[in-house]
């Protein structure tokens, strides 16, 4: 007689921790260490170990965990507000990494050939966006920390950016990515990943040379207004209208043609206190320029609090307001707050969500014919499609009211900055990031940085000469035609392999090419190297005896 027991899969325990390890590497390629050139290196690691994942399901776990990784590390300076909800928050987007460890895992697992390498350099990054584009939904958290986003102080890239946003310089940077991983790994590939790679390269010169670039039609005397943290209290708010009330009375002499403060600060809604209003109006008066301040408030004459960004004059508010409309998930509203409402208790959520305003608006300049604002709140402006919209819609400059101080001494401040870059190089229109406690900073129509950034220590007001524009680039005009094309390619690519696994009976996500009975394991030295396919069917032991041997 014969009998047969299954060996239960044994992976070591060490591939757990390197998948969360590898996850949070690119990390560093994001402000504050600012460390560009390593995200053209950093998905090394996590690709090699999906593609020796013994089978599809290890595959998924590790892709999982190092998504939790990236989101934990990306996301790591809101610990002190979320608490142990980041960890849940981090569980739960990981899973959006799943679909691209398995295409890793079927499309670089084995020893590809030229035609699996050629596929894998315009798969895995298409695999790569798609879970960026899942976790961009405003509901998840929106688009911070897009791969792309770490190459904002990189002029080629912003090059990139200003033909197919932000997502193709992602794109271009996993592809490289999977070039280094098929030269370390796949010698008959290496003809393949270096066309990959020289590809890379033309897009990238053809771009910068070829690619209409923003004509600068004139100059705007922009002021920032920074005054810098303010300690809690029941009268912060008052406090805080008042240094920047009082660091706006420095620039009379320097007669600036706009004046921006951060966001919330105006602690009251402005008809409400009509004393607020008429200092505000005073103080426009004396500048000699219109002042953008941003309201955080209950408004007197509808119910809710909203976050909106108001002009005034010499006359008082002008009538052109806009109020926020994507607001931050847990910050500024609690999602499924009878599910979730449980999160006020361990985090500093939102105690009673904003309401959120119904429609973009763009403020005309009060003596500048030529100058139409484009306002943006805090967290918009990590939304390429905003800023976009209100380029389209005519907008010359492009403003984003920020507040980061909660997590002042972290990475947020120089991540949110760094964010501006990026919409002025897609739009072609300079974007001005005027932030309560910093960091404030402006970025002329390319993505440049104009002056010096005003950092978290910074207590002041300083005016900018900021560079105006004409001329539509072709983000502006042809929108996400980088994500549509991926998607594209993904589909076509899950169509054709749907149908040869229907004819060849060979499942999806199995390493093509790979005998089927290849060993399933492999050492530890060789792990990262040379993947074992997944068995056909569990592995058995034969138990021996003297059945076994008159059987046989």
């Amino acid at each position: 007689m014969l009998t047969v027991s299954t060996v239960p899969e044994r992976v070591p325990w060490w591939r757990a921790v390197a998948a969360v390890t590898a996850g949070a590497l690119p990390c560093l390629a994001f402000p504050a260490p600012a460390l560009w050139w390593f995200a053209y290196v950093a998905l090394v690691p996590w690709i090699l170990l999906l593609r020796s994942a013994p089978t599809g399901r290890r595959a998924a776990l590790e892709g999982w965990l190092g998504g939790a990784g990236f989101v934990f590390a990306v996301h790591h300076w809101l610990l002190p507000s979320l608490h142990v909800f980041l960890f849940a928050l981090a569980a739960l987007l990981g899973l959006l990494w799943i679909p691209w460890a398995l295409l890793v895992r079927e499309l670089l697992g084995g020893a590809p050939g030229p035609g699996r390498a050629g596929a894998a350099l315009v798969l895995v990054p298409a695999g790569w966006l798609l879970s960026e584009l899942a976790r961009s939904w405003q509901g998840l958290g929106g688009p911070w920390g897009l791969l792309g986003a770490s190459q904002w102080q990189v002029a080629p890239a912003l090059r990139l950016a200003s033909v197919g946003g932000v997502w193709l310089v992602g794109l271009l940077v996993v592809a490289v990515n999977c070039v280094l991983v098929l030269l370390i790994t796949s010698p008959g590939a290496r003809a393949a990943a270096l066309a990959g790679v020289t590809g890379c390269a033309v897009l990238t010169g053809v771009v910068w040379l070829w690619a209409p670039r923003p004509e600068v039609s004139g100059v705007l005397r922009v002021a920032l207004v920074q005054p810098g943290p303010v300690e809690d209290g029941p009268d912060s708010a008052e406090r805080r209208f008042a240094a920047g009330e009082q660091l706006t009375g420095t620039l009379a002499a320097q007669r600036p043609d706009l004046v921006v403060w951060g966001e919330s600060s105006v602690g009251e809604d402005l008809t409400a206190r009509p004393d607020l209003a008429r200092r505000l109006s005073a103080l426009s008066a004396r500048v000699g320029a219109p002042l953008l301040v941003n309201v955080d408030a209950r408004a007197a004459d509808r119910p809710g609090i909203r976050k909106s960004a108001v002009l005034v004059g010499p006359g008082g508010p002008t009538g052109d307001r806009y109020d926020k409309m994507r607001l931050v998930p847990f910050g500024e509203y609690v999602p499924a707050r009878e599910l979730l409402g449980w999160a006020t208790s361990v985090g500093k959520a939102a105690q009673e969500n904003r309401v959120p305003g119904g429609a973009p608006v763009l403020m005309d300049l009060p003596g500048r014919a030529d100058v139409r604002l484009g306002p943006l709140v805090c967290f918009e402006s990590a939304f390429p499609d905003m800023s976009r919209r209100l380029v389209r819609d005519g907008a010359a400059v492009l403003i984003d009211q920020s507040a980061t101080s909660s997590f002042q001494d972290g990475w947020a401040p120089a991540q949110h900055a760094s964010l501006s870059a990026l919409r002025a190089a897609e739009t072609g229109r300079p974007e001005v990031h005027a932030a309560l406690t910093g960091i404030s900073a402006v970025h002329g129509p390319s993505g440049e940085r104009i002056g010096s950034a005003l950092p978290t220590s910074a207590r002041t007001a300083r005016v900018y000469e900021v560079p105006l524009a004409r001329g539509t680039t072709l983000y502006v005009r042809h929108g996400d035609w980088a994500v549509g094309a991926a998607l594209a390619a993904l589909a076509a690519y899950y169509t054709v392999a749907g149908a040869r696994s229907v004819r060849s009976g060979r499942p999806l996500g199995r390493p093509l090419g790979t005998p089927a009975g290849e060993p399933a394991g492999t050492p530890v030295g060789d792990a990262l190297r040379t993947p074992a396919p997944e068995p056909s069917a569990p592995p058995a032991r034969t138990v021996r005896g003297s059945a076994g041997r008159r059987a046989r």
